[in-house]
């Protein structure tokens, strides 16, 4: 019987496996942006900083962008 060498099936396999992988993950965090409502649109954030002795000092963020 003669031996068989198979040599390069596993790093073309682990090529595969590596871009399938990365497929499923783009797959995944488009469906999540699809489904959640899309991505937040508010660049506004509200604040509230709490000191003792002082109270509640509230006020808003916005960017300059």
């Amino acid at each position: 019987m003669a031996d068989q060498t198979n040599t390069g099936s596993s790093s073309s396999n682990s090529a595969l496996a590596f871009i399938v992988g990365g497929l499923v993950v783009a797959l995944a965090v488009l469906a999540w942006v699809v489904f959640s409502g899309g991505m937040p649109s508010s660049d506004d954030a509200d604040i509230r900083i709490e000191v003792p002795g002082i109270g509640a000092v509230e006020g808003q963020a916005t960017s300059d962008s």
